[in-house]
């Protein structure tokens, strides 16, 4: 526990030491930045900017479940599309099975058992051929039944495969919505910041660190990690944060999922695969994967940030997390409390 104490000090002073070196603070003092617009402060068009992204990562997350859909509809009909071969190819041999059947008891003369007995000189010949024909008939009944059941699974796989198109088409407008509105979000976004001066885009930096800096104080503050056990990870929970520390450095993208670039939930889904390990792909359906308590956290857990479960990071132990922040961000190492946390959940529990 002292460890992890140790190391949740060391983050936040090396989250204090970041803004002190930020530009426009050397020397500890900060600029006078001229305000981006009349009544409108930097602050403000900080959280402004914040908020649009918030917006686009919600879409983000739709779209990501909405692709998600769409790939396991289109296997399923992909699937479906191969039983209606097999069906088809198995109602052909059926079909020259009875055929064949027909064509035997037309050369038989068709006569029925007890007109072959009144015709016949050999009765216990005839009573043999008849035991035969009785399993002749059963065949062809038999036959006849499976012919009628794969005829009705051809069509209950076209009612299948007519509502996994609708569903599919219904998940091709959502992705459609999404998209749309990720772009006008961000596009939004990056003309707020365009606006600004190199100054001022530089202490918008600052003023975005001060604020992950002040919220992962107070969550330390709080005891959040007071009683922390410090447990154990898995070897799958190192090889999980070992990839996800692999791709600090690289561009956030919504809907990416590597290797060059990632969002917040294809960085963790992708590590956790590398891990051997496959989970949902989205933040939301992330949530549900079992959860832990805070104090319990270990390294490769996965912290669920925001009442509506819109981002997520990879814990790595010392109250910090690796995570996709937003657009224009690229992959990096923050406090665990920088951002308000719904839920802690392990993958490999």
């Amino acid at each position: 526990m002292r460890k992890q104490r140790r190391g949740s000090i060391a983050l936040t002073l090396l989250c204090a030491m970041a803004l002190l070196t930020a530009p426009g603070l050397a020397g500890g003092t900060a600029f006078a930045a001229p305000e981006p617009q009349a009544g409108k402060s930097l602050e403000q068009v900080r959280k402004e900017i914040e908020d649009l992204y918030r917006q686009a990562g919600t879409a983000t997350d739709a779209y990501n479940l909405a692709e998600s859909e769409t790939r396991t509809q289109s296997a399923k009909i992909v699937e479906i599309a191969k039983l209606v071969v097999a069906g088809n190819d198995r109602i052909e041999t059926l079909k020259s099975r009875a055929g064949a059947a027909a064509r035997a008891q037309y050369r038989s003369g068709g006569l029925p058992p007890s007109a072959q007995l009144a015709l016949s000189n050999n009765p216990v010949q005839f009573l043999d051929g008849a035991d035969r024909l009785r399993q002749g008939e059963k065949a062809t009944s038999d036959l006849l039944s499976e012919l009628n059941r794969t005829q009705s699974d051809l069509r209950q796989y076209a009612k299948d495969a007519s509502a996994h198109w609708e569903t599919l088409e219904a998940n091709r407008v959502k992705q459609e919505a999404s998209k749309k509105e990720i772009e006008q979000k961000i596009k939004a976004a990056e003309e707020l910041e365009s606006k600004l001066e190199a100054e001022q885009k530089a202490k918008l930096l600052q003023l975005e660190q001060e604020a992950q800096y002040k919220a992962q104080t107070a969550w330390l503050s709080s005891g959040a990690l007071k009683d922390a056990t410090g447990a154990a990870t898995s070897e799958a929970g190192k090889k999980a944060v070992a990839f996800a520390a692999a791709q600090i450095g690289k561009p956030y993208v919504w809907g990416a999922v590597g290797p060059d670039s990632y969002d917040c939930s294809g960085l963790t889904s992708q590590a956790w695969r590398a891990a051997g390990k496959t989970i949902p792909r989205t933040s939301q359906e992330q949530l549900g994967l079992p959860k832990v308590a805070i104090k319990d956290m270990r390294p490769g857990d996965l912290i669920i940030y925001f009442d509506d479960a819109t981002h997520v990071g990879m814990y790595v132990g010392d109250g910090a997390i690796i995570h996709a922040p937003r657009p224009g961000r690229n992959v990096t190492m923050t406090g665990a409390g920088s951002m308000p946390i719904k839920a802690v959940v392990r993958p490999d529990a």
